[in-house]
């Protein structure tokens, strides 16, 4: 897993810069409109997806763990292009999908720390970030009356926090990759 995160880097990192992005413009714009916060998210969450998909599939030749990517960016695809299909949902409807979403990545982000974490590398910012998606996911389909402002902020103040970590992250398996490459140059052949 923390050779396939190794060279899909900046899929992590693309992830990350596209939540920064999102959480900035809402956070800019509180005042929102239902329909451009649909807009919005469906940007970010396919952005995301597509990043996710194109780097398990480049890279499925070396892990049979590949699919766990995959996976994360066919379930944000998913909640984009529902955002894409039906833009004039209500806020009710528009937070659920934004709530099963970081739910869904939260919990595959947990089960990609658990597989690193048993080959010996620990990635706490996985645990992190898959923790804070589940706990956001969890609260937003709690408390789906919350007003409004409130929910830009919230929405926004998350994806700006999960896109740091996930930037972070996606710079962090850059530098892995360049550690195992420096390490198989060194590593003398044996006979």
């Amino acid at each position: 897993m923390d050779e396939l995160l190794g060279r899909a880097w900046w899929m992590l990192a693309l992830r990350g810069a596209a939540g920064i992005l999102f959480g900035l413009l809402a956070l800019c714009w509180p005042g929102l409109t239902l329909l451009l916060l649909v807009a919005m998210f469906a940007a970010y969450a396919l952005i995301g997806g597509v990043a996710a998909v194109s780097a398990a599939i480049r890279h499925r030749s070396i892990r049979t763990d590949w699919w766990l990517p995959l996976l994360l960016g066919l379930c944000m695809i998913a909640s984009g292009l529902i955002a894409v299909a039906a833009p004039g949902v209500t806020a009710l409807v528009l937070i659920t999908v934004m709530g099963a979403n970081a739910i869904v990545t939260g919990v595959l982000d947990l089960i990609a720390w658990v597989r690193l974490k048993r080959s010996g590398r620990t990635q706490w910012l996985l645990l992190f970030i898959g923790s804070l998606s589940v706990l956001f996911g969890i609260f937003v389909l709690a408390v789906p009356g919350a007003g409004a402002l409130a929910l830009v902020w919230m929405i926004g103040t998350y994806a700006i926090v999960t896109g740091a970590l996930l930037f972070v992250l996606g710079l962090g398996a850059r530098n892995w990759r360049s550690a195992v490459l420096r390490d198989q140059q060194n590593t003398p052949l044996h006979s």
